[in-house]
């Protein structure tokens, strides 16, 4: 069988004469068959995978074991994580990926290739991860941290830290999760990293500053090299989040005059689609400070916008921080009003913009108080602060270094 027609229109027959043919190729061990038949597996998984044929593939994964063992344990792992990959990568996996992942192991155990079984258990801690499963990630991320620092396996290392420090984000562990990240990107320093897996810690990276300092300028453009990575390795869901997530530093840091010069760039010119065309109609409501355009854009791309976490959290924010410099500028000429005037003014609901109020009051970020009675919002004009108050405190803390000097001299004239 030819490798090229296998590949062209697989059937099902072309699947069982492939099996057939590493079956009688097990005998021979010459390279170039290996070569060959290494070449077609991979050409035939790549085809079911574009044909989203999960089925087909993962049988592909369980009935190539037994041919492993004319290859050498290097061979034989690379093929089957690469074959693997391919499977999780699939949409229609999605609800088996794991049971094949664990069964893989299960396999990888029993014939001792304990390489292999590590590959494919980072590979499963990344599963946990995209299944929500944090606590099983973390404890997994654990144990094999502490096997492969004994090996010293360096690639490795860097995929499961970097798992680790997007769990600990996800579950809010912000410090762990920055701890995760420097150490992964220490290890990657001291071995070639593949364009995917920096771009991968880049991602990561942006995300943690955006989260942490609200450091939208350091975020973009780890970002912006993240979308390069992917872009060069032909990632296209992934270059379009990292897409969405520049927009998003650009929204959030008050630059929304720039998205347009962003979009139109070479690079980026040819994503498009509904999650930039999302990003977009938030782009214009948050440059008209318009927070009923901003909840008709949650309304309508609500599928684009609730699949990604991040960009729900600082959407949160921004329509947060909208609403505050909505408020600001409608109470500016009152002393006294009735929060029923202001969600009047605003069209919101009366106990929203109540709770709302109350946060800022809370924040500092508003002087006055909500009256219960009349349901109304008393406003006081700032008042300076008195600095007798603070002199003094400065004054006595400056003594207090005296009289300790005078102290330490007397104790040394005894």
């Amino acid at each position: 069988m030819a490798g090229a027609a296998c590949v062209a229109q697989p059937t099902n027959n072309d699947l069982q004469q492939l099996y057939h043919d590493l079956n009688s190729a097990k005998e021979r061990s010459d390279q170039e068959t290996i070569r060959k038949n290494e070449a077609k597996i991979i050409e035939l998984g790549e085809w079911l995978q574009k044909q989203g044929n999960a089925k087909e593939l993962g049988e592909l994964v369980k009935n190539v074991r037994p041919y492993l063992g004319s290859l050498s344990k290097a061979k034989a792992a690379r093929l089957v994580r690469t074959l693997v990959d391919l499977f999780l990568d699939m949409d229609s996996a999605i609800g088996v990926e794991v049971d094949l992942c664990k069964e893989c192991i299960q396999w990888a155990m029993e014939e001792k290739r304990t390489y292999l079984r590590q590959a494919l258990e980072a590979r499963l801690m990344a599963l946990y991860f995209d299944t929500n499963n944090y606590k099983e990630c973390l404890t997994l991320g654990q144990r094999l941290y502490s096997e492969l620092k004994k090996l010293d396996d360096k690639a490795l290392l860097v995929e499961i830290q970097l798992t680790e420090s997007k769990a600990y984000h996800s579950i809010g562990n912000l410090q762990n999760s920055r701890a995760a990240l420097t150490s992964a990107r220490t290890t990657a320093n001291a071995i070639y990293c593949p364009p995917r897996t920096q771009a991968n810690l880049d991602m990561q990276a942006g995300i943690l500053h955006a989260a942490e300092n609200k450091d939208w300028k350091t975020a973009f453009s780890y970002f912006y090299e993240a979308f390069e990575g992917f872009d060069s390795c032909d990632l296209k869901k992934k270059a379009v989040q990292n897409l969405r997530y520049m927009i998003m530093c650009k929204i959030m840091n008050n630059k929304e005059e720039e998205v347009s010069n962003l979009l139109t760039a070479k690079l980026a010119f040819k994503y498009k689609g509904p999650e930039i065309d999302a990003m977009k109609e938030i782009c214009q409501a948050s440059a008209d400070r318009d927070v009923h355009k901003l909840e008709a854009a949650f309304v309508k791309y609500q599928p684009q916008l609730s699949d990604d976490t991040v960009v729900q959290e600082h959407l949160v924010s921004l329509k947060s921080n909208l609403l505050e410099k909505n408020l600001m500028r409608l109470i500016e000429p009152y002393s006294r009003v009735e929060i029923s005037k202001i969600a009047k003014l605003i069209d919101l609901d009366e106990l929203e913009i109540e709770l709302k109020l109350s946060q800022m009051i809370l924040d500092k970020k508003l002087i006055g108080i909500l009256s219960q009675e009349d349901r109304a919002l008393q406003i006081f004009e700032p008042s300076e602060s008195d600095k007798v108050y603070e002199d003094s405190l400065e004054m006595i803390g400056a003594l207090e270094d005296v009289v300790a000097s005078l102290y330490k001299k007397a104790e040394k004239l005894k």
